[in-house]
């Protein structure tokens, strides 16, 4: 079984990768496995280049085979943000509920759901000790919900509405979500990747 560590700490991100990974023959570790893992800022100004600073100093640190996930919601109307400062969004707690009340608040008054478009966007970066860093993104495209829909999921989930699917991502089932969401598509690019590796 090979090993691999996703380079965070967020207990709902690595219950995917596990999902996704683990059927594959994968051991998935985290960070959250490595009590003394060093603190990577994420001084990139884009989801890329944000993971890329993580895979690399996780992968040199413990010279294994590390995934790094930068992601988060863009949307249209708030001209991309919150973007990169998705999970801060509402200030340095990462309060997952103080950043879906932001994001409702600035979005007062804007009533057509066209006008609410917005899409997750999950960028992946691969690092092997002596190897070159690869890359790939995934996105999922929706619309920010009026009021909160669904129990399951994590971070802006229950505000996403999936485009083709007319539900918010956390009335999804974790298979349903795996199946359609940011991650999963940019994870399925990054296995063919992984595969050759």
């Amino acid at each position: 079984m090979k090993e691999i560590i996703i380079a965070t700490k967020n207990k709902g991100k690595v219950k995917e990768f596990e999902a996704l990974l683990a059927p594959l023959g994968y051991l998935v570790q985290s960070l959250l496995d490595y009590p003394d893992s060093i603190d990577v800022e994420e001084t990139g100004t884009t989801f890329e280049e944000n993971a890329i600073l993580k895979a690399e100093a996780i992968s040199t640190h413990y010279q294994r085979m590390t995934i790094a996930d930068d992601s988060g919601l863009a949307i249209d109307y708030l001209d991309g943000k919150p973007g990169i400062f998705s999970a801060r969004y509402a200030g340095l707690a990462k309060d997952d509920q103080a950043n879906i009340n932001k994001v409702l608040e600035d979005l007062t008054g804007v009533d057509e759901l066209e006008s609410r478009s917005a899409r997750f966007i999950c960028a992946l970066a691969l690092s092997i000790p002596g190897g070159k860093t690869k890359t790939v993104e995934g996105t999922c495209e929706g619309y920010i919900a009026m009021k909160q829909q669904g129990e399951n999921g994590f971070g802006y989930d229950p505000i996403f509405i999936v485009k083709n699917l007319n539900k918010t991502m956390a009335t999804l089932s974790k298979e349903e979500k795996n199946r359609i969401s940011h991650r999963a598509e940019a994870l399925e690019k990054l296995i063919d990747i992984i595969d050759q590796s």
